[in-house]
């Protein structure tokens, strides 16, 4: 079984993004019209840009699906740029033959100077391109694919907006996921939702950008993905480079996090509760301020992972800044941006905790088939219980 993995390829406004995933088990259903919810998600919430207006995005399926279901080969998708008409000259492939025109206003907060001084490029577009956020579209689409094979066990991955800017939500527990939905920020909590499509208005109006916390919910994992014996398998570390590697993301939290910092021990653990009281899973927990993660490896709880998401970098009004080429004091660079991206960030954030958890599925319980990986995932859900002495 080789490890379940993805690749992307494209730039903001070139012909379309590539995504290449690998490692799906054969007779996955899977079609275009599934991953096509979560492309549409990501492109919604309250303050996007008019680009939204312009892409619908549709992945295509090109390879590694045949009637409906996976191959057990790679599956290649393709996400195609509708805006590329109007830039098939200043992104074109093949050589130019007139003058570029080149972006050499750098703009603060953004990889601009970081990219160019790396790979030695005279034009910032090199990096602004691919430095986007439209390169999350590939990232849903991947992570569209294996909600499917988590879907199959019973496992869900939601998100919702925790705040936006200085405002936020009161906690409740796990959200109303169909509230979630019907708000224009995807926030459950009604006046803090409408707060914060204010906060947006006023942010647009003065020409700045806001950022806040997204948060992800995955419930019906099993006990015992990820492992404590090594750094790199523990499968909160994991889950935190993923959701970190999301752009704009400086920060990010499993369950109580940075809060469990400031209760004593006793107040700050999970306690254990007895047989009579687990409803249904085995090992349940009276609270779970350890997000579902207890040494790198779920405990049959809601694993909970929150990122934080600064501003963005593009402003309408921009910042001070200085000319690539020549050093100067000037403006930053403004190209067509949204204001506040944290609905869709969530979305996103959705997609790269299903992409971690369905390889950690698969890394627990392989399959070269679904019906495989079925039957090793039965067999072991049968071994979680009190160990009674025979």
């Amino acid at each position: 079984m080789t490890e379940l993995r993805f690749l992307t390829a494209g730039e903001s406004h070139g012909k379309g993004l590539t995504v290449i995933v690998e490692g799906l088990p054969a007779g996955l259903p899977l079609t275009e019209k599934y991953m096509e919810r979560d492309l549409r998600r990501r492109q919604g919430g309250h303050g996007r840009s008019k680009r939204q207006q312009i892409e619908q995005d549709h992945a295509e399926i090109t390879g590694g699906v045949r009637h409906g279901l996976t191959l057990g080969s790679p599956v290649a998708l393709f996400i195609r740029n509708h805006d590329w008409e109007n830039w098939g000259e200043i992104m074109q492939a093949e050589p130019f033959e007139g003058e570029v025109k080149r972006v050499t206003r750098l703009r603060p907060g953004h990889a601009d100077v970081a990219g160019t001084m790396k790979y030695g490029f005279d034009d910032v577009r090199n990096v602004l391109e691919r430095a986007s956020a439209r390169e999350t579209a590939a990232r849903v689409a991947a992570g569209a694919a294996c909600r499917r094979l988590l879907e199959e066990f019973g496992i869900a991955v939601h998100s919702q907006t925790v705040s936006i800017g200085d405002v936020c939500a009161s906690p409740k527990g796990e959200p109303d996921w169909v509230a979630v939905e019907e708000s224009p920020v995807r926030c459950a909590d009604r006046e803090a939702s409408e707060r914060m499509v204010r906060a947006i208005d006023a942010a647009r109006e003065a020409g700045d950008t806001l950022g806040g916390i997204f948060e992800m919910w995955a419930t019906g994992l099993p006990i015992g993905l990820g492992s404590h014996v090594m750094w790199d398998r523990k499968l909160d570390g994991l889950l935190a480079q993923a959701v970190m590697s999301i752009h704009a993301v400086k920060g990010v939290e499993i369950g109580g996090g940075f809060g469990l910092t400031s209760p004593p021990g006793s107040q700050a653990h999970d306690v254990i509760l007895a047989q009579e009281e687990w409803d249904g899973r085995p090992w349940r927990r009276a609270t779970n301020h350890a997000g579902g993660l207890e040494g790198g490896i779920t405990n049959g709880e809601p694993v909970i992972v929150r990122g934080a998401l600064k501003p963005i970098s593009t402003l309408s009004k921009p910042l001070p800044s200085v000319d690539l080429l020549t050093g100067e004091e000037i403006q930053a660079h403004y190209e067509r941006s949204d204001v506040c991206t944290v609905p869709a960030a969530g979305v996103v954030g959705e997609a790269m905790v299903a992409i971690v958890l369905a390889r950690a599925m698969l890394e627990k319980f392989g399959g070269d088939s679904l019906a495989e990986t079925h039957r090793n995932y039965d067999a072991y859900v049968k071994t979680i219980g009190p160990r009674r002495e025979k």
